[in-house]
C-alpha cells in the first residue's frame, strides 16, 4: 500500500511570545485562535489513513524553523518542514546553508500573499534569494492570491530549476465561482515543468458555511488537466480549513471528486507527488 501524505498542514502554540499570531486575533479567525500542537491533528490523520504529514511555515523568523524542526524531530508522522529564510537578505545564502543538511528540512515559503507590494516576489533582491535556492536545489512554495498568479510565468521561466509548488491553487475565488481571472494564469504556469500544485485551501475560498464538493469540483479538474496527477499534490491546509470544514471533510471532498483516476494517479494525487517534490524519501 503506498503511503498517504498530506502536502500541507500547519501548528501554532499561542504561548510563544517570539511569534506573531495578531492574525488569528481577527473575528472572522476566532474558530481557529488556540493552540494546535502534534497531538490535536493525530486523530484527524489517523481517520482518513494519512500516514505522513509536510509541516509548513507560518511566521517570518527563522525562529520558527527552529521550532517546527524540534517537533518535527519528536513527531514521527511529520516527515518534512518547510520553513523560511528572507529571501531578500545579502546572508541568503547562509541561512540556506543552516538548515539545507536538517533532518527533516524540505523547503521554503514565503507569504507573498501579504506583502503590500504585489510584485515583491519578482523584486530584484527576492529574485536573487530564489535563485540561491535554486542553486541549492531547495523546493519553495508560491503563496498567491490570484492577483500575484501570472507571476507564476516568470518565475517558471527564469528559474527552470527551482522546484516550485503553487499552494492552494492560488487562491481563486470559488464562492463567486469565478474562473475568468484564474484559469489562464493557471493554465500557463502549468506548462513549466518545475511547477507543481496543491489541491489544497480549497474550503476557506468558498462559502464557509453553505460550501460542497460540487463547488471545488470545476477547480480541481482545471488543476488535474494543467499539471496532471504526478504534479498534484493533497493537502489539508488544516487547522486553517477548521474555518469551513473538518480535517475529515477536507480529504474526503477532495477524495470523493478525484475518486475515478486510476489507482497510480490517486497514488500520485495522495502521497507520490509531496514525496517526489519534497524528496521526502519514503
Amino acid at each position: 500500500m503506498a503511503l498517504k501524505i498530506d502536502s500541507h498542514h500547519h501548528f501554532w502554540d499561542l504561548s510563544r511570545n517570539e511569534f506573531d499570531y495578531s492574525w488569528l486575533s481577527a473575528p472572522e479567525n476566532e474558530a481557529i485562535c488556540k493552540t494546535y500542537l502534534p497531538d490535536s491533528l493525530l486523530n484527524h490523520i489517523q481517520n482518513v489513513g494519512v500516514d505522513k504529514t509536510v509541516l509548513v511555515q507560518t511566521q517570518h523568523t527563522l525562529l520558527e524553523n527552529d521550532w517546527a524542526l524540534q517537533l518535527a524531530s519528536q513527531t514521527d508522522y511529520i516527515a518534512g518542514v518547510v520553513g523560511w529564510v528572507d529571501l531578500a537578505a545579502a546572508d541568503i545564502e547562509e541561512q540556506v546553508l543552516r538548515y539545507k543538511d536538517q533532518d527533516k528540512f524540505v523547503g521554503i515559503r514565503h507569504i507573498t500573499q501579504d506583502e503590500p507590494d504585489d510584485n515583491f516576489i519578482v523584486r530584484e533582491q527576492v529574485l536573487r534569494g530564489l535563485g540561491v535556492l535554486e542553486k541549492h536545489n531547495i523546493p519553495f512554495d508560491l503563496l498567491f492570491y490570484v492577483k500575484h498568479l501570472h507571476h507564476a510565468q516568470q518565475l517558471g521561466q527564469q528559474f527552470p530549476n527551482l522546484p516550485m509548488v503553487i499552494d492552494h491553487l492560488s487562491k481563486p475565488e470559488i464562492k463567486g465561482q469565478r474562473l475568468d481571472n484564474w484559469e489562464a494564469n493557471l493554465k500557463a504556469a502549468a506548462k513549466f515543468p518545475s511547477m507543481m500544485c496543491k489541491l489544497s485551501g480549497m474550503v476557506t475560498e468558498a462559502d464557509w458555511q453553505a460550501w460542497k464538493p460540487a463547488d471545488l469540483k470545476p477547480y480541481i479538474e482545471i488543476v488535474l488537466e494543467a499539471f496532471g496527477p504526478e504534479r498534484c499534490m493533497y493537502g489539508s491546509d488544516w487547522p486553517v480549513c477548521e474555518l469551513a470544514a473538518t480535517y475529515e471533510q477536507v480529504h474526503n471532498a477532495l477524495a470523493d471528486t478525484v475518486g475515478c483516476l486510476s489507482k497510480s494517479e490517486l497514488e500520485n494525487i495522495f502521497g507520490a507527488t509531496a514525496n517526489r517534490f519534497y524528496r521526502l524519501g519514503l
